[in-house]
């Protein structure tokens, strides 16, 4: 085999495959290790956020290597992994002669490009009128995908400047891009200081009371601890015996579980119920722990109390350091049954995952009942309502808050929250139409209302739920790129901007974007669903105006990680742009 190699800070190869759909990939320890050979550094190349890694499966590799100064020499080799196929590897030894970039026998093409093109400003500056040209390269060449595409320079309704736009009002499925939506509407609406409540009432305050109320208001953050902190308030106020306790659970009317999301994501914790009446995110939470390879993973329950209702089937193991990741957590759909499958590697870092819950409302009312009998107050019995609200002229006697909204908007977005985002839609159309007799109807109209005097044109959006798990949710470009400079320009602005993750430092972005120049530049909602991968929000290029983008990709045939390598190509070649 011949040698290729090159003086340049950092290579970029690309195994058997065409330029335009190469896959962006992190560089770890080779697994495992090649014959001792002295200077040399030998690196294994796994797909960027993807597990289980395939490991017969050739993928296009990005390997950096510094300092500037050092030649290179690149030589392909195939290691058995523990699987016993092979992965393509790359050695790589110091030069001191750095020769020319060639193509060798093997298919492995080496082309140099600079350390500063690559990091600090990736290619050469852009003019505004050659973004299109730059832009539309990258589309036509992935095969198979519909796009919609918008960016703008931010600011006010006619001072903003459109640099590019592919099928800007074409509606595809948004993913979790319809967070967006969700979002701004609740933020425009409920304001910045809004809290949800959970209220305990009685007709009476004494030692028995006949009736005791727990008024849920669908609050997402609520925990089985603030079940603790309510009974104890009420011990406090001296009650020592409940005849009935009453679950209210008519906040939010209609049904608990989108009927437009898929059957088997209802089982997980994402696709979990909201209802008015929810607890832990009607989700029973797990943390996986890595044993000793050949065990089966160590579980540890977030409630301990729901090991009283649920069983595990954990099917789940410990597997060696060159072994792919991947976990699935559901529950059987007939059954109190939580199934836990896939595998960790030895020695890695836990993992949370959830199933979601059979019974909602009756669930939080048992917490609360277990909470009250820790507190030694005695319920005679207990009962769920979903029709008829309370009484008027009960008296609060113990309420907990949820945090103010911009903490429930980050978690939304910043961790892509499907079951907060489906109460803040439920929240909305409650306070628009307080008589509905579907809260997510409600909401989903509720938020084109509010946004409709903004500058979002209702047409260009149609949504079935408010966190973008239902496949037939359906956004424009323009649309998203309306509701994101509507918020630019709102006294809220700095809020609703930080509950977006940003690029390369946290939240759905944290392994996004590391070590290009749209690390820290770039704050945007994540969005993927099978056969979706969409990115929307604000850009800041070291050399020019600050802008507002919008990138949908929909396909039955090209894979997600090449979706997102060509949507994270486009954000890094806005980093380009300078005025001339």
């Amino acid at each position: 085999m011949s040698q290729s190699a090159i003086a340049a800070a950092t290579i970029l190869l690309l195994l058997p495959a065409a330029v335009g759909a190469q896959t962006v990939v992190d560089v770890v320890p080779l697994q495992p290790t090649s014959p001792a050979r002295s200077s040399n550094t030998v690196v294994d190349t796994i797909p960027l956020n993807s597990r289980p890694f395939p490991p017969s499966r050739q993928t296009d590799v990005l390997v950096e290597i510094q300092p500037p100064q050092a030649g290179i020499t690149v030589v392909p080799v195939s290691v058995p992994n523990p699987t016993g196929s092979t992965r393509t590897d790359v050695m790589v030894v110091p030069l001191s002669t750095p020769p020319t970039p060639t193509t060798n026998e093997s298919g492995l093409t080496v082309v140099p490009i600079s350390f500063q093109q690559a990091q600090a400003t990736p290619g050469a500056a852009l003019c505004p009128a050659n973004l299109p040209s730059a832009l539309n390269a990258i589309v036509r060449r992935t095969g198979g995908v519909s796009w919609g595409i918008v960016v703008q320079t931010q600011g006010a309704a006619g001072n903003r400047v459109n640099l590019y736009a592919w099928n800007p009002r074409v509606q595809l499925a948004p993913a979790s891009n319809n967070k967006i939506f969700t979002t701004a509407a609740a933020l425009q609406q409920l304001g910045p200081q809004f809290r949800l409540r959970t209220v305990v009432t009685s007709p009476t305050n004494s030692a028995t009371v006949p009736t005791l109320r727990l008024i849920g208001q669908g609050d997402p953050s609520l925990r089985t601890s603030h079940m603790g902190v309510l009974a104890q308030r009420l011990r406090q106020q001296g009650i020592q015996q409940v005849n009935l306790l009453i679950g209210d659970d008519t906040y939010f009317r209609g049904a608990a579980t989108n009927p437009n999301w898929d059957a088997d994501d209802v089982l997980a914790g994402y696709g979990a119920p909201v209802n008015s009446l929810m607890i832990n995110q009607n989700a029973i939470g797990l943390t996986l722990f890595p044993q000793r390879v050949g065990q089966p993973l160590r579980v540890q329950w977030d409630d301990p109390t729901d090991a009283q209702d649920y069983r595990l089937n954990n099917q789940a193991v410990t597997v060696g350091t060159g072994q792919g990741e991947s976990i699935d957590v559901y529950r059987d759909r007939n059954s109190r049954v939580v199934n836990i499958e896939g595998q960790l590697r030895v020695g890695s870092a836990s993992e949370m995952a959830a199933a979601a819950i059979n019974n909602p409302g009756n669930y939080m009312l048992q917490k609360f009942r277990n909470a009250l009998a820790a507190a030694q107050i005695t319920v005679v019995q207990s009962t769920l309502v979903r029709s008829t609200a309370s009484p008027p002229g009960e008296i609060e006697l113990a309420v907990v808050e949820s945090p103010t909204l911009p903490t429930l908007l980050n978690e939304t977005n910043q961790e892509s929250n499907n079951m907060y985002a489906e109460a803040l839609l439920k929240t909305v159309g409650k306070a628009l139409n307080p008589n509905n007799t579907d809260a997510t109807t409600a909401g989903t109209a509720a938020v084109e209302t509010i946004l409709a005097p903004l500058g979002v044109d209702p047409s260009l959006y149609a949504m079935v739920d408010g966190s973008g798990l239902a496949d037939n949710n359906r956004a424009a470009a323009e649309a998203l790129v309306q509701t994101l400079q509507a918020m630019a320009s709102s006294p809220n602005a700095v809020v609703f901007q930080n509950s977006l993750p940003v690029a390369g430092v946290s939240g759905t972005l944290k392994s996004r974007f590391r070590n290009t120049a749209a690390q820290g530049r770039v704050q945007a909602k994540t969005g993927t669903i099978s056969g979706v991968v969409a990115l929307s929000g604000y850009a800041t290029p070291p050399n020019f105006a600050p802008l507002t983008f919008s990138i949908l990709a929909n396909s039955g045939s090209a894979s997600a990680s090449t979706m997102r390598s060509a949507t994270d190509e486009m954000v890094v070649t806005l980093m380009r742009l300078r005025r001339c």
